[in-house]
């Protein structure tokens, strides 16, 4: 049975709008079942959170060869038993504040007084303190005579009193026992799960193991598993140390300051910090509008807000870094909208989990192949490699932004190293585009110019490492993954050659000709080279190879030592034979090297090289550049005279064999 051309192509073209509906109908009924089944998956969750950070202690443990149960148990035991500590203090230090914000009434009765006075009546802030007033007006109930209808009272309403039922016993208890019995049951649960977490651990690891897909590379899928928990643990450690310490200097310093109740603010402000980016902020709330309540002046409020305006920049701009790393390894736009999401799911248990739930499923993704579209949408990493980055600016005719990075990279590696690793192999995907066809002649002029712009901007950069000379501001992080891929700087990257350091046949005011194959991208690729050898006290000229056919020469031919020859683009092997022997015969002596900037195979290489008979053979602008700054030191070799016409040059007898 045939199938009708016409309706398998409106199939193809309708695919990609069934799969986007498929994978927002997948989204909503995750969300769903997140949602309806929040009473189970919110013990689970901090159940399975809760055991990243017991499993070190659980391991010193089993160490000192105590049995896993046991182990286990006594653990979750001394855990479990400093929560219901902090518990009844929390409980207890709320008591007591509840029953003290009476005294604190009439002060901040006086302060408003005060600060209306001071605002005579007009402006901003008395239109603020005018509002708040009238609503206070609003809220309060009305006197007691108006309710009961007196006949003095302006109104006289029916009174009518409803009288409940008698409730029965199952509703009492429900009424007083449930707001007791549902944490309890939670806290419970909980409970239960960690133990059986912390004892079945191995077991759960090879089955998520087995949902992985890692039974066809059991030890790749192993190591990956492992990581993400020891990464996972590391941190929920390092940030639980983290908050604990923030905690205790927060309420130790409200103590100092003679806030009301420190102990308590300092265990909100531990368990607030888990709120990323607000929750210093929240937690810093209730203590100013205690102090404002508490002292007569303003001096207690003004420490208060300075203890947190000090402690909290240290914690996260100094102490983070150094316990686990710069950032938690996700996108600040994530970390909002995770928070956003997960509130939204879970109310105010889901805005603490946000942060560690999603560092959860990045690590997955990062680890799990099938997963890896987690790390893209929630991770702090780029999405697109140095050079693709590098070649999308160029499409979207964005040259500063290229260039603003460059100088970013330029302060930790060499220029060199950045044409090499960013900019050239931005030019190989240009390059890949050009041979599908996919890049018409006016894209490759607009490309090919916004390239040149940035080598052009770039070529004003020292040579060498510029680390000490820069603002201090760390690089961004695109920047930061572009130094980590690329490694450090190979030695000749430092090294500035002087005329003295020089053969005698290299010390001509241009002994270096840069021939670019054709089209913009080779121009760009010579342009580099150039600039590099340049850079580097070797001068050089330009040439296209069709200007050379067009019969332009350089200038004085016969002070060139070398003559590099620049493709991108793949040529026939016969053509860059006979360009090559076109060159020794035009200028007897000269050293040949030819740049494949596309070519990393080595037996391809060799073939290469044993086929052009050029005297170097590069792949990179390091190599060429190691190449040359070895070769312009060496002894000139004997500059042979042309033989007559018919016969064959000492030359360009190699090329011919």
């Amino acid at each position: 049975m045939s199938e009708d051309p016409v309706t398998a192509q409106r199939l193809r073209q309708g695919l990609p709008i069934f799969v986007a509906l498929a994978s927002i109908l997948l989204v909503v009924a995750t969300m769903a079942a997140l949602y309806l089944a929040r009473e189970i998956l919110v013990p689970v969750t901090l159940a399975i959170l809760l055991s990243f950070v017991l499993v070190p202690a659980v391991r010193v443990l089993r160490r000192l060869r105590v049995p896993r149960a046991p182990a286990v148990l006594l653990v979750v035991v001394i855990v479990f038993g400093a929560l219901f500590g902090i518990g009844s203090l929390i409980a207890s230090e709320a008591s007591q504040l509840a029953s003290d914000l009476p005294r604190y009434t009439q002060v901040m009765r006086t302060k408003i007084k005060d600060l209306r006075g001071a605002t005579a009546g007009t402006g901003t802030l008395s239109r603020i303190v005018d509002m708040v007033q009238d609503l206070s007006a609003t809220l309060q109930p009305p006197p007691a005579a108006e309710v009961r209808g007196e006949p003095g009272s302006r109104t006289h309403p029916l009174t009518v009193e409803l009288t409940p039922a008698r409730a029965s016993v199952v509703d009492t208890l429900q009424t007083f026992a449930g707001p007791i019995l549902h944490p309890l049951a939670t806290t419970g649960l909980i409970l239960i799960f960690t133990i059986f977490i912390l004892l079945q651990r191995e077991d759960l690891r090879n089955r998520a193991i087995r949902l992985a897909g890692g039974s066809g590379d059991l030890r790749r899928t192993t190591a990956a598993i492992d990581d993400a928990t020891s990464r996972l643990s590391r941190f929920f450690l390092a940030q639980l140390a983290l908050n604990i310490a923030f905690g205790l200097v927060i309420g130790l310093g409200l103590w100092v300051i003679g806030v009301p109740s420190p102990t308590l603010f300092g265990v909100l402000a531990a368990i607030l910090r888990f709120v990323p980016y607000i929750g210093a902020a929240i937690s810093a709330l209730l203590p100013l509008i205690l102090a404002a309540a508490v002292d007569p002046g303003w001096s207690m409020v003004i420490a208060t807000a300075a203890l947190f305006l000090v402690v909290e920049p240290i914690c996260g701009h100094v102490v983070e870094p150094l316990l686990y790393g710069h950032s938690t390894g996700l996108s600040p736009v994530a970390v909002i909208l995770a928070a956003t999401i997960w509130t939204f799911l879970w109310g105010p248990i889901g805005l603490v989990l946000a942060t560690p739930l999603t560092v959860c499923l990045v690590v997955l993704g990062r680890h799990v192949e099938r997963l890896w579209y987690l790390d893209v949408l929630l991770g702090d990493q780029p999405a697109l490699s140095p050079p693709e980055i590098f070649y999308q600016r160029m499409l979207a005719g964005d040259p500063v932004e290229a260039i603003d990075q460059g100088w970013q990279f330029l302060k930790e590696r060499a220029l060199v190293t950045y044409y090499d690793e960013v900019a050239l192999a931005g030019l190989l995907l240009a390059q890949e585009d050009l041979s599908r066809g996919t890049l018409d002649r006016a894209r490759q002029e607009e490309v090919g110019a916004a390239i040149r712009t940035v080598v052009d901007r770039l070529g004003t950069a020292p040579v060498g490492r510029r680390s000490r000379r820069g603002s201090g501001r760390g690089p961004d992080t695109e920047t930061a993954a572009a130094l980590a891929a690329v490694g450090p700087d190979r030695k000749v990257a430092g090294i500035v050659l002087e005329r003295e350091d020089l053969a005698p046949n290299w010390r001509s005011a241009t002994p270096v000709l840069c021939v670019s194959s054709r089209g913009p991208f080779d121009e760009a690729a010579t342009l580099m080279l150039s600039q590099i050898l340049a850079r580097h006290g070797l001068a050089s000229q330009i040439l296209s190879m069709a200007a050379i056919r067009a019969g332009e020469r350089p200038e004085n031919p016969d002070g060139l030592a070398l003559i590099c020859f620049s493709y991108l683009e793949p040529v026939s092997l016969s053509q860059i034979r006979f360009t090559v022997r076109q060159a020794r015969a035009a200028v007897p002596g000269v050293r040949i090297m030819v740049g494949f900037w596309r070519e990393r195979d080595p037996a391809t290489l060799e073939r290469l090289r044993r086929a052009t008979s050029a005297d170097f053979l590069v792949t990179s602008l390091n190599e060429a550049l190691s190449a040359v700054l070895g070769a312009c030191r060496e002894p000139a070799p004997p500059r042979l005279v042309p033989a007559p016409v018919g016969t064959p040059s000492e030359a360009a007898r190699p090329a011919a064999a």
